[in-house]
């Protein structure tokens, strides 16, 4: 369930990166309007008859694209809402760790979404006496060791031979 939590939470903060992206286009084209003309036949102010150019907005399309920005609006809020959730779960499974530079690494990795070699240089500006200096994949072997040790200790995890 741990490994879980954070992955839910990387994953929901991509969600809310794409939401907003479309909001941001949805509300682009909302702004700046294309202006459509067509050419039809009929009678003037004048009382002539020939060809008269009409332009405007395509009004079905643009309020098609107003109620689906209003709908992507609103989702946002929830997800963000879901977002502040999940962060203090994250973060209060992150403050369980017993390990500090560990738990660096956690929030580094999966709140600000930094990649391991990101990590690994940012650790070793905030260690820079250490001896063996941190590498992309120190950094990522030590989460996925954390995650393994976790999964053996872990007393709720059913072995082959047991029945649910």
């Amino acid at each position: 369930m741990d490994k879980e939590l954070l992955v839910q939470y990387s994953e929901l903060k991509e969600e809310i990166k794409d939401l907003r992206k479309r909001i941001q286009k949805l509300e682009k084209f909302l702004s700046d309007p294309p202006i459509v003309a067509d050419i039809v036949k009929g009678s003037r102010k004048d009382g002539t008859i020939g060809p008269i150019k009409i332009t405007g907005i395509p009004e079905p399309e643009y309020v098609r694209r107003q109620r689906i920005c209003e709908k992507y609006q609103k989702l946002l809020q929830e997800k963000e809402a879901e977002l502040l959730e999940l962060t203090c779960q994250v973060e209060e499974y992150i403050e369980s760790i017993e390990k500090s530079d560990l738990r660096i690494m956690f929030r580094l990795y999966f709140i600000d979404g930094y990649s391991y070699l990101a990590v690994a240089r940012q650790m070793n500006s905030m260690f820079p006496r250490r001896k063996i200096k941190y590498t992309d994949e120190n950094v990522k072997k030590r989460i996925q060791r954390f995650f393994e040790e976790k999964l053996k200790m872990s007393p709720n995890v059913p072995m082959k031979h047991d029945r649910l």
